[in-house]
Order: C-alpha cells, then sequence, then structure tokens
C-alpha cells in the first residue's frame, strides 16, 4: 500500500510517517519501480504500537528502547519495567508541577471580582507585580 493509504488506516499524516521512518522507529518501506514507498501490514502494526506508545506520553527515545526490546522478544523483561518505571515518575513530577499551577491560578483569579474593570484588575495587577516570584 502506499503512504496515503497507511496513513488513513491508521490515522495519522503522512508527514507523520515520513518523519517516524526518518526516526528508525518506522522499518524503512521497500520501493516500487516508480519509486513510491510500499507499504505492508506490518507498518501498520508498527505505527499503531507507536502511536500507542505516544497516547501514553512515551517520548521517541522511550519508543525506540521498546521497539528494540520487540526485536529480542526472550529477554526478560525488568529494562521495560525500569523505562516505564522512570516515566511514571516523570508523569508524577508533572503532576506535582500541574497541581502547584493550578493552585496559583486559582488564586490569581480570585483576585478580581468580575464587576471590577480592567484598569483595576487584580490578575492584571499581580500578574505584573515585580514583588512576585515568577
Amino acid at each position: 500500500m502506499r503512504i496515503g493509504q497507511l496513513a488513513q488506516l491508521v490515522g495519522i499524516e503522512t508527514q507523520t510517517i515520513r518523519f517516524y521512518e526518518q526516526q528508525g522507529l518506522l522499518s524503512p518501506p521497500d520501493r516500487q519501480e516508480n519509486g513510491y514507498r510500499s507499504y505492508t501490514k506490518m507498518h501498520g502494526e508498527q505505527l499503531t504500537f507507536i502511536r500507542r506508545c505516544r497516547k501514553l506520553d512515551l517520548s521517541l527515545v522511550e519508543i525506540h528502547e521498546l521497539l528494540s526490546y520487540q526485536k529480542h522478544p526472550h529477554q526478560p523483561c525488568s529494562a521495560i519495567n525500569s523505562l516505564l518505571d522512570d516515566h511514571i515518575s516523570d508523569v508524577r513530577t508533572q503532576i506535582t508541577s500541574l497541581q502547584a499551577l493550578e493552585n496559583q491560578l486559582v488564586s490569581l483569579r480570585a483576585s478580581c471580582s468580575n464587576e471590577r474593570e480592567i484598569e483595576t484588575c487584580g490578575v492584571l495587577a499581580e500578574i505584573s507585580d515585580p514583588k512576585i516570584h515568577s
């Protein structure tokens, strides 16, 4: 199948497929006599795997590592577990940061009522205050 058909089948853009090829995440397709790439069902399966990894917010490096583990299926999966443990730790750090951001935004929002005019807006005043930490 051609790249457009593969993109439609998997539900991604053709540029994304080319990007994954350039990054070494997708096996290189065969070329037809006319130079077009020829993709197989295997490419669709690889792209589906990559998409699922991206939905888990795994980085391209992490995905590359997982794909390399798939090529050696008889190894213990401790390395995969370690990779996932590290990713879970990163996600927890992001959650903590987002919760702190939420608290800041809630506090900022509480500094202004809807009845004020913009020139006396507490939100803008607090954001502009040089005494507040950035």
